[in-house]
């Protein structure tokens, strides 16, 4: 099997066997790598550097292919009218409440970016603090975090360019709108905290990348630091580093009462694991405490009520639960369990109303919340409308209120305001949505994957459907880092329904649906159990009658993008259509750029001979073959990802289209000035969106949609 991947790689051609398609031309090179005596061809790493005059001519004859077969699509235009008709409404965020203010993101309907408001009063009129869509144009920048002061009178708000991962924070007065000088680049997985005099905050960032590798270089040793207001970002005073781990990433945060600092350390080479370390602030050394410094579970702080600090851990709980540790006698025989281990699986914990523990828990991916008491014991359990998803409960906690959102595949997402004195959940707003859902039904079920283990599986589709495997379906994975695969509303659902179609989303191995231990079942050598997962639901699907191979699409994002990537590679018979989205498709060279080395304990590593002998073996680059009749494939990727960079998704696709024996085309979109997120303002999203249903309507058959569409 190797060998001949090796000698086709090497072969391999530049035009498409299939004669509808001529794909660009695409140089071969005869780049070989030694992986522990075994040679491995690498014929398009060019494609890897992406800002070349090569890379950039070949970018851009991929989307004049690619586009102008999209163009041809009859009822393309009419899905992205009916994509921006039913986005045309309003979308609230959550409300975050500081000092005299109120803040939250609104976006008006067909907005390009949500615009940040500051509100004096509940139902107020709203001011404009922060408004992305008057970002200078050429800048192509996009809001990407706001952190407010705990007096409510300053916002660091930061911006990303191009939707990169890179972020560059600022500071503006919310009474006068008015932007300090104060400027903090090349911050990275960092937010910024305050500390108690409002006159700085905390930041995690790397150093400066070389010029012209800011999107592809290694980041490597995270640091964390303090802005004072008013002076220069190279006054900036470095609070924690460690030289002798590069690849744990710190994080920060001054607790509510102001009295410490907490260091939250991730360390890439241990899955689900961290460590805690504080500084008391009242203290005269301000020396680091390091007080777990194991690594030999996840530790997530929650809170402190004075020296007892609250933790969400799944130290001997694969489920979760909430414990109490007094760091006074912080030795581990003093710990303390508030709330053990249940059947659900622990989501999320904040404290409000001064100690109260609102635990939020999923069963079978549906939310559950309750509300213990300090000491573990139980209050209440907040009713929620139907079967879905829950979000919110932020705020101090002193407060005696919260907000969250509820959201299933057919309930667009409400907020809800809660009300801790009278334990009351009250309306406090609903989206007017144009589209009639009514005739549409969600249903959960469970099938057995190919050892017996059954997976649940959401199903949404026309309440009056036949099963008779006419219907097109989209079947979505990620399967992954602990990620939750919940019930959420989507407006690209909604208008996949509308076009007759089924979606279907299972809740794979790899995924957190059931706590660590069906994380675990999915990663590194095991792997390919999550692939067989998501095999078996397609094969589910077509033998119940939902669907049929011709009809069948599947798609996936980011690890998602593997997912399905190398499910068409095992599987190709199966498939009518496939949208790999941003995916890590060569498993042994993603450990070098940018922030990818952190995946190496979800992935295995590369580096190491036994964990390369798996990875070989899944990655979708390395495992398409010759001579077989692929269906229909839309990469999908943005040049200016530096999450996933895109030569991954570039060295797949023009190896796809080189072995392509069958008539199915083969192509890939790549927005430009774009990062993971794929786009940065809201019409790039519509007609990014717009391009995959159009796509599938072409190649799965779909003859038209509703009857009120243009």
């Amino acid at each position: 099997m190797i060998e001949v991947i090796l000698v086709s790689l090497l072969i391999g051609v530049s035009v498409s066997i299939a004669e509808s398609f001529q794909y660009p031309y695409t140089r071969i090179d005869d780049q070989v790598d030694d992986f522990f005596g075994t040679p491995v061809a690498d014929p398009y790493r060019w494609l890897e550097v992406v800002d070349s005059e090569e890379t950039l001519t070949w970018i851009n004859a991929q989307n004049d292919l690619t586009f102008g077969y999209l163009e041809t699509i009859p009822i393309r235009e009419a899905i992205g009218i009916r994509y921006t008709e039913l986005m045309n409404y309003q979308r609230y965020s959550m409300l975050l409440h500081r000092g005299p203010y109120n803040f939250f993101y609104l976006n008006d309907g067909l907005q390009e970016h949500s615009v940040y408001y500051c509100q004096d009063t509940l139902g107020g009129e709203p001011v404009v603090l922060i408004d992305p869509n008057m970002f200078p144009e050429e800048e192509n920048l996009s809001l990407a975090g706001t952190s407010i002061s705990k007096d409510g009178k300053l916002i660091a708000w930061a911006t990303s360019e191009s939707g990169s991962d890179w972020r560059t924070w600022h500071v503006r007065e919310v009474d006068t709108g008015i932007d300090l000088d104060d400027t903090v680049m090349w911050s990275k997985m960092s937010g910024a905290s305050w500390n108690s005099e409002n006159t700085g905050f905390y930041y995690s960032r790397y150093d400066e990348p070389v010029e012209c590798e800011e999107y592809e270089a290694i980041n490597h040793y995270h640091k964390l630091y303090f802005h004072e207001l008013g002076t220069t970002q190279d006054q900036d005073v470095l609070i924690y580093e460690r030289p002798d781990k590069p690849e744990w990433m710190i994080f920060a945060g001054v607790t509510e009462d102001e009295h410490y600092l907490i260091i939250y350390v991730y360390d890439a080479n241990s899955v689900e694991k961290n460590g805690f370390f504080y500084i008391d602030l009242n203290s005269d050394d301000r020396q680091i405490i390091e007080l777990l410094n194991d690594f030999d579970a996840s530790y997530y702080p929650i809170g402190n009520i004075g020296e007892d600090f609250y933790f969400f851990t799944n130290l001997d709980a694969p489920r979760g639960r909430i414990i109490s540790i007094d760091i006074s006698e912080p030795s581990r025989e003093n710990w303390r369990t508030l709330v053990p281990e249940v059947e659900d699986i622990l989501k999320e914990a904040t404290i409000l109303n001064d100690s109260s523990l609102v635990l939020t828990y999923t069963r079978d991916a549906y939310s559950l919340v309750k509300i213990y008491s300090s000491d573990g014991v139980f209050e209440s359990e907040i009713e929620l409308p139907c079967p879905g998803t829950v979000w919110g409960f932020g705020g101090l906690q002193s407060d005696t209120e919260t907000f969250y959102i509820f959201s299933s595949f057919l309930y667009p997402g409400k907020i809800y305001r809660y009300d801790f004195e009278t334990c009351e959940s009250t309306l406090f707003w609903e989206p007017e949505i144009d589209a009639d859902l009514a005739g549409y039904v969600t249903e959960q079920v469970f099938y057995e994957s190919y050892d017996g283990i059954l997976i649940p599986m959401f199903l949404v589709y026309p309440e009056d459907i036949e099963l008779d495997g006419s219907h097109p379906t989209l079947l979505e994975g990620y399967g992954g880092f602990s990620v939750m695969i919940t019930p959420r509303f989507r407006i690209e659902t909604v208008v996949w329904l509308e076009m007759g179609g089924i979606f279907a989303l299972p809740c794979i191995r790899g995924g957190g649906e059931y706590g660590e231990e069906w994380h675990l079942a999915g990663i590194k050598e095991n792997r390919q159990d999550v692939y067989d997962d998501f095999i078996c639901a397609a094969e589910y699907l077509i033998t119940n009658g939902y669907t049929s191979t011709p009809k069948l699409a599947i798609t996936g994002g980011s690890n998602g993008g593997t997912l399905v990537a190398a499910c068409l590679n095992q599987r190709p018979d199966l498939f009518g259509a496939v949208l790999p989205s941003m995916g890590v498709m060569d498993l042994l060279r993603f450990h070098l750029f940018t922030i990818a080395w952190a995946w190496t304990s979800e992935y295995g590593d590369p580096d190491d001979p036994d964990e390369f002998e798996f990875l070989y073996e899944l990655s979708p680059y390395h495992n398409i073959e010759e001579g077989i009749e692929y269906p229909a494939v839309l990469v999908t990727t943005a040049d200016h990802d530096d999450r996933v960079v895109p030569g991954h998704s570039f060295k797949y696709a023009a190896r796809l289209q080189s072995v392509q024996a069958g008539d199915a085309p083969v192509l890939i979109r790549i927005q430009t000035s774009a990062g993971h997120g794929g786009s940065v303002g809201l019409s790039e999203t519509i007609q990014k969106l717009a391009d995959k249903l159009a796509f599938l309507s072409e190649v799965l058959d779909i003859m038209v949609g509703p009857v009120n569409w243009p």
